[in-house]
């Protein structure tokens, strides 16, 4: 409930299909392009603020002109910052130089940043050091404009290892065991080969080296390349890249884990990880964005011809439902819903939960995320209230007091601001005991509204380490003295540790899997643990489509509630007097929410792609082994 629960990350990229001149002319500026792109990041910066990056490539330059731009930023604010760079640098060459007001070209010329293809890069630094160097986009560099490529994207290997043995196995030497570093060399091998294929085919038609650089770029096959570098890539991505002369991509994995959305016009092409980004920063309508299919690939050519080319064969869809629950912004339209329609689908537990007494019962939520499931929840107790009120009136056979009719219509669910968010704890903090400290202060409380006979419902979109719940949610509830606490969870109980973006690497932190442990030692059965551990260490060594998951029989012998009962029971002190329950939505609930997402495999186990029963399995090991590593 309300952990730090960070994710990898946004995309955006934007190609002007019109020359500079245009949207000067009808926007007013030629910096159109930049502008969009600093709403375009902003409005993403729930997807990643430990740093940001953005790139651009200027098209039709002449030899020894920059046409690449590059800038990146691990600032407190990082989009902010690194649109402070490039607008000191657009306004010192303008100032220099005011001759440069109304002449585009000189613009385009002489001031960096200023280009016809951009992309940006929203981070969250789920693995590696939080350095500048870490920031997307990448850039590798070659004198060839052809082979320059500039890559970003929202995406998580599973299988880095064997790629970057792949590499070696190519000659080539990579500076970094990293996944971006790994997939952008691979896609630059096989661009690599197709620009030297093209230009030996070139050779023999008797073009010289000047006159083959526009066939090249003409010739290029984009969807080639890619479908080379993408053979064996295991993994959840939206794989974003620019190639020195102009040509863009933005390429999704198979199953479909990552989101991707675009919007194409005579003047633009956008892609973004999230669809009303798009709707607001360019004022169109929610029919006009498409979402980009599983392993398909959007390819703006450098002429401007835009295609959608199928890449790799799409699996079957496991979008990430935790990007419908949290992660994405709630005002996409469907999210909203989806989000509705998870607090409706919790009530018929909290009522039994409540006992029906509603009138006893305050409800609440924990800023800011849970706001759309609460109100849908308070829908249904309202759905619930007014079936109430019928009945009674109608048993009064129409001789009820009009004083008693309204006593009866006057029941209505109780809404309060309990939980206020008052500090936004930063990571700097690495000494335990004073985290501890922090943490229980994270949030503040509303006295005077709660009595001791009433329940208090609270309800979050998920819980996944239950460290905040513990150190300082519960406490703070429990100092309003109410009768009963009952915490709802909007998501299903978190069990397995995800590999495709999301900060879910190890087991031993997620508090299901802890409450199975408990549960495993109270009931003599904590053989059970040993069991797996030796199943799982007898499949190291398998390829990973005969691996499975067998961390599921940690959780087998137990039911939903049981679990949920004994996490409620860790996560509460002994100082704690009102009675804990937790309630987490079904995982069968979630699909009925959520039924074109239907990614659940932090839930179920049920993993997208091959290298996730790898994944947990090595993460049960390391967990039994008390290794601290990473997982993948």
């Amino acid at each position: 409930m309300s952990d730090a629960l960070k994710h990898e990350c946004g995309i955006a990229m934007i190609r002007l299909l019109k020359p500079l001149e245009y949207y000067k002319e009808k926007y007013g500026s030629a910096f159109y392009g930049v502008n969009k792109m600093y709403l375009m990041m902003e409005k993403q910066h729930n997807r990643g603020q430990d740093g940001a990056g953005f790139a651009s490539i200027k098209l039709d330059t002449k030899p020894g002109e920059r046409y690449i731009s590059r800038v990146r930023s691990i600032a407190q604010q990082p989009i902010q910052d690194i649109f402070a760079q490039i607008n000191q640098r657009i306004n010192k060459e303008l100032t220099e130089h005011p001759e440069y007001a109304d002449d585009v070209a000189a613009q385009k010329k002489h001031i960096p940043y200023i280009g016809e293809v951009l992309l940006g890069h929203v981070r969250y630094g789920t693995f590696g050091k939080n350095s500048a160097e870490n920031v997307h986009p990448f850039l590798r560099q070659n004198n060839w404009m052809h082979r320059n490529l500039i890559m970003a994207g929202n995406f998580n290997m599973t299988n880095v290892k064997e790629l970057f043995s792949n590499l070696i196995e190519l000659g080539q030497h990579p500076k970094e065991y990293t996944d971006t570093i790994t997939i952008m060399e691979k896609i630059g091998h096989f661009l690599d080969d197709a620009v030297s294929k093209i230009y030996k085919d070139l050779k023999k038609e008797g073009y010289n080296k000047q006159e083959a650089s526009p066939l090249i770029a003409e010739r290029l096959k984009v969807s080639k390349i890619l479908r080379r570098a993408a053979k064996n890539w295991d993994g959840g991505y939206a794989m974003a890249g620019l190639i020195g002369h102009g040509d863009a991509f933005v390429l999704r994995d198979p199953a479909g884990i990552r989101p991707t959305y675009y919007y194409k016009d005579d003047e633009i092409v956008v892609v973004a990880s999230e669809r009303p980004v798009i709707q607001t920063v360019f004022n169109v309508d929610f029919k006009d964005v498409k979402e980009l299919k599983p392993g398909h690939a959007i390819i703006t050519k450098k002429s401007g011809k835009v295609s959608i080319k199928k890449i790799l064969e799409p699996l079957e869809r496991k979008s990430c439902s935790f990007e419908r629950i949290y992660f994405s912004r709630g005002s996409d339209a469907e999210i909203y819903q989806e989000r509705k329609t998870l607090g409706k689908l919790l009530m018929p537990k909290v009522l039994e939960a409540i006992d029906d007494d509603t009138k006893n019962t305050v409800f609440s939520y924990i800023p800011n995320t849970a706001e759309t499931s609460f109100f849908g929840m308070i829908e249904t107790v309202e759905d619930y209230l007014n079936e109430k009120k019928t009945e009674a009136i109608l048993k009064g056979g129409g001789k009820m007091s009009a004083q008693k009719v309204t006593e009866i219509l006057e029941e209505r669910p109780r809404i309060e601001k309990i939980a206020i968010k008052d500090v936004k704890l930063r990571t700097f903090i690495t000494e335990d005991s004073s985290r501890d400290d922090l943490v229980a202060h994270v949030y503040d409380v509303t006295y005077g509204v709660i009595k001791p006979t009433d329940n208090l419902v609270i309800i979050d979109d998920s819980i996944v380490r239950g460290t905040t719940l513990k150190m300082s949610i519960l406490k703070m509830l429990d100092r309003l003295h109410p009768k009963k606490i009952v915490v709802v969870s909007s998501a299903p109980q978190i069990r397995y540790p995800d590999c495709y973006g999301i900060d879910m690497a190890n087991l031993e932190t997620l508090i299901a899997f802890r409450a199975a442990l408990a549960l495993l030692k109270d009931r003599n059965m904590y053989h059970i643990v040993e069991d797996v551990y030796n199943k799982c260490l007898v499949q190291t060594e398998l390829d990973d489509k005969d691996v499975k998951n067998f961390v599921k029989e940690i959780y087998d012998p137990f039911t939903d509630e049981e679990i949920s009962d004994k996490a409620a029971e860790l996560l509460s002190d002994e100082c704690i007097k009102a009675e804990v329950k937790i309630i987490f939505q079904p995982v069968e609930n979630l699909h009925k929410a959520c039924p074109d997402h239907a990614g659940d495999w932090y839930f179920t186990g049920n993993y997208p792609t091959v290298g996730g029963n790898r994944v947990v399995n090595r993460a049960f090991i390391n967990f039994y082994e008390g290794n601290k590593e990473r997982a993948y």
